[in-house]
């Protein structure tokens, strides 16, 4: 199994390696190897994450995620999606923003392709940070069939019974952030936010109508297949939407991921192929925990994963006007997980020696 779903990964990895040490030599192959061990350790989270959405998809989807969806995350969102955010801040036409991207070492009014993006800084960050800071809100408010840190999150969930609360809060985040971070980029930072909340509600409120009408329509099933529509086609609905959720989602946390690895390299191919190789790694992994059922063994690590988001979204948010080192966001997130990882072995040795004792209590009797 592991090899099944890792295979493809595997296989992008030696090619992508290879193709890096023929084109840039072992200079190349170096900066390739460290960028795709960035985007990794970046976005394991997104990971888990993804998990808890990918397996209310059938295995069809599934299996759109792994195809269609990796070509959309390494060309769309880490060669295309930087290209029209350059050109729509720098109000550059499409023709300047490609070939400022292929000739690192070009400028345009004095910037090179990097300066372009960091330029964009503010209203990506905005973007990403109020997308990711919903996701968590939404978490936390919610009410869950485990809590994790249940002095925090009992109190939230209850709270969580305001209609619009992760919206408010969400919003009143990126005024702050706006008020105190953004200083000239005030405006931008608001639209851009603002843009990030619609996008997430209009997406996942698409996939929840969809999928809620998914039990009406099993138990119209019958009736549908004699119409000629069956459930399938229903249920492709409602991952259609949930895997343009994934796609947006996994936009978000590769802002970070895309703006820092110009840190390492200026050449938009070599950041192209590295970060696309770790993000091979991350839909792997997520098809992986799925099967495997990974989330049901450990029912804390959705939490870590949720917190390590809520982190992420505040450090974007803090970006505005702060640089935070990558391996910080980075070592954020594992430690996050790491810690959910290790209180659902704890939860689980204990739950195992209480059904222990009870058996021995039982037999004894």
């Amino acid at each position: 199994m592991f090899l099944r779903t890792f295979g493809w990964s595997f296989a992008i990895t030696a090619i992508g390696l290879i193709a890096a040490g023929l084109l840039w030599g072992a200079q190349g192959f170096g900066i390739v190897l460290i960028l795709s061990i960035l985007e990794i350790s970046l976005s394991f989270d997104n990971a888990v994450v993804n998990a808890t959405v990918l397996k209310r998809m059938n295995p069809y989807w599934q299996k759109i995620f792994l195809t269609v969806g990796v070509l959309i995350a390494v060309f769309g969102m880490r060669l295309v999606f930087p290209l029209l955010v350059v050109g729509l801040t720098a109000k550059l036409n499409p023709a300047t923003v490609v070939d400022l991207a292929l000739h690192s070492d070009k400028t345009h009014d004095g910037l090179t392709y990097g300066q372009y993006l960091e330029a964009a800084n503010p209203a990506i960050a905005a973007f990403g940070g109020v997308f990711l800071l919903m996701i968590f809100l939404d978490f936390l408010f919610d009410e869950k069939e485990h809590n994790w840190l249940g002095w925090l999150e009992r109190p939230l969930e209850k709270a969580g019974r305001l209609d619009a609360l992760s919206s408010v809060v969400a919003l009143v985040a990126l005024v702050l952030a706006s008020r105190f971070f953004a200083e000239e980029h005030a405006e931008t930072v608001l639209l851009a936010g603002v843009l990030g909340l619609i996008t997430y509600l209009a997406v996942s409120g698409l996939s929840s109508i969809f999928e809620s009408g998914l039990e009406e329509e099993a138990e119209r099933e019958e009736e549908d297949e004699k119409a000629g529509k069956s459930i399938v086609q229903v249920a492709g609905k409602a991952a259609f939407f949930l895997f343009l959720y994934l796609e947006v989602l996994d936009a978000s946390f590769s802002f970070d991921g895309v703006v820092g690895a110009f840190a390492v390299s200026n050449d938009i191919l070599q950041i192209t192929l590295g970060l696309g190789i770790g993000a091979m790694y991350i839909r792997s992994l997520t098809v992986f925990l799925v099967r495997k059922g990974t989330l049901d063994d450990y029912v804390y690590l959705e939490h870590g994963a949720h917190y390590a988001i809520g982190a992420l979204a505040a450090i974007l948010l803090i970006g505005i006007k702060f640089h935070i080192p990558e391996i910080v966001t980075g070592l954020i997130g594992v430690l996050f997980i790491g810690l959910a990882l290790g209180s659902s072995v704890l939860r689980n040795r204990r739950e195992a020696a209480e059904e222990d004792a009870g058996e021995l209590v039982g037999s004894d009797k």
